[in-house]
């Protein structure tokens, strides 16, 4: 297992949300912005993607962090091809290596081939809806199960790793409880360090999110202009700011 899905299930989540993704973005006009990431074009957000996935693949056979890859399609070649392409080849070498064997990334202690497996799995997943949300058509639906890890994959990745690296921490100690589908994290901050973790038994917190599982995956990557969001939010309105602000930082 890693995070909440099992390796194989994160493999096929890779392939089908970037398929998906590849054939909404051949019938779209790839100059219409993503309203999930201003700034962004559909054509932008695949070609992003594609690269992702060259740059993950090239930091695994190096071992070490890349600073060269094709980062854009050849001359005349369709964005969409391009990204099917990186994910051919990066399926491949993660198909080639059991989950548990060692294998250079970014977290420090994840170096294991799951950790890429699980990685790409939300990178896809979450351009997939911005590509289709932008594209004006019907949005697939994000799987719960996968909704759900990616809730924990945002909390205990970018929140509490990601910001360690940046050395942003918070201006106040406070803590919120994320709650969906029958699991509760604790994200807890101070001015020091910002952590959330999955909590076995109800723990009291200045304040609350709750929401059906891809409402709530969303939210935390901040898609609040995908869906009108189903996210309840009570408690301390300090907390839930500064929660807001922190994931922001996270995950831009």
């Amino acid at each position: 297992m890693t995070g909440l899905l099992a390796a194989d299930r994160l493999l096929d989540v890779l392939e089908t949300e970037t398929t998906l993704l590849a054939t909404s973005a051949a019938a779209a006009d790839q100059d219409r912005p993503v309203p999930g990431c201003p700034g962004l074009t559909v054509g932008e957000t695949t070609r992003h993607l594609g690269s992702v996935y060259r740059m993950a693949l090239t930091w695994i056979r190096t071992g070490t962090r890349p600073t060269h890859w094709q980062r854009q399609p050849l001359d005349g070649e369709p964005v969409e091809h391009y990204l099917l392409d990186g994910l051919r080849a990066l399926l491949g070498e993660l198909e080639a290596n059991a989950a548990s064997a060692p294998c250079p990334g970014w977290h420090p202690t994840d170096q294991t081939y799951g950790f890429w497996r699980r990685r790409m799995a939300h990178e896809a997943t979450v351009h997939r809806v911005d590509v289709q949300a932008a594209a004006g058509g019907d949005i697939t639906p994000v799987p719960e199960d996968v909704a759900v890890d990616g809730v924990d994959e945002v909390l205990t990745l970018w929140f509490t790793h990601r910001l360690a690296v940046l050395g942003v921490s918070g201006t106040r100690a406070t803590t919120v409880a994320v709650r969906t589908a029958g699991h509760t994290w604790l994200a807890e901050v101070t001015t020091d360090r910002t952590t959330a973790a999955l909590s076995p038994h109800p723990t009291p917190a200045a304040a609350t999110v709750t929401g059906p599982p891809q409402a709530l995956y969303l939210w935390l990557w901040g898609r609040t202009a995908v869906f009108t969001p189903a996210v309840d939010r009570e408690g301390d309105l300090d907390a839930l700011t500064q929660l807001w602000a922190l994931l922001r930082l996270a995950t831009r």
